[in-house]
Order: structure tokens, then sequence, then C-alpha cells
């Protein structure tokens, strides 16, 4: 599977903003789909996951409660709704992708082996 990011943008603190993650390949619907962001001079971390099946989402404290994702296996795409945004969450947002058969938590970027190239995200205060 081949993955794309997009729909980032420059947008002032409060307002929403979605994500969209579209896969290219038969096998999008096999793998759990992970959201994660990279600041300026941090590291990547997570954001948010979803399992193959859809049954189970996971967010990083730093988000619980403001963004949702989600998935359109029929459309390939998976979704990062991000809600009351903040300065704080600038950063380039990517999308990966890793086998079902991991079954869930624990979240592990390394286990993520499919990258797309990422979307920008800019928050103003």
């Amino acid at each position: 599977v081949q993955l794309q990011a997009y729909g980032g943008g420059l947008v002032r603190a409060g307002v929403s903003l979605r994500l969209s993650c579209a896969a290219s390949g038969r096998t999008f619907a096999a793998n759990d789909i992970g959201w994660f962001r990279q600041a300026p001079g941090q590291e990547r971390e997570f954001v948010a996951a979803i399992t193959w099946n859809g049954d189970n989402t996971y967010y990083a404290d730093s988000v619980k409660g403001r963004f949702s994702i989600s998935r359109d296996d029929p459309k390939n795409t998976a979704y990062l709704q991000m809600n009351s945004l903040k300065p704080e969450d600038t950063a380039v947002y990517y999308c990966a992708a890793r086998p079902g058969w991991y079954e869930g938590a624990p979240i592990r970027k390394d286990d993520f082996g499919t990258w797309g190239q990422g979307t920008l995200v800019t928050v103003s205060s």
C-alpha cells in the first residue's frame, strides 16, 4: 500500500481541519492506520491510530477529545478530524500503515512500515 496525506494548511487557533490519507493498492483494508506528527526540532510523535476493522481507536493524550480518526475502506481513505486546534498542534502530519495482525495496542511508531509524505499544519494564535 502507498499513502499520501493531504489537507493541511494555515489556520487560526480554535478552528477545525480535516486531514485525509489516500491509499493506493488493495491491502488498505487489512492495515491499521496511524497519524503521526513532527514539529520543527522535535521527534515524530504518535497522534492517533485506528485498527484495520475500525473497531478500536487510540489517541495521544495531547489530542484526546479534540481529534478523531476514522476510515472509509471503499474509498481507501483515512481521516483525521482536528477540532479546537492549538498553536502547539503545528507540525507536519504523516499517515502510516502497519499490518492489522498487530491487534491494537501498544502503538509503536517503528511497527508502521509504510509512510506517506506529510502535510503541514500551521496553527496561528
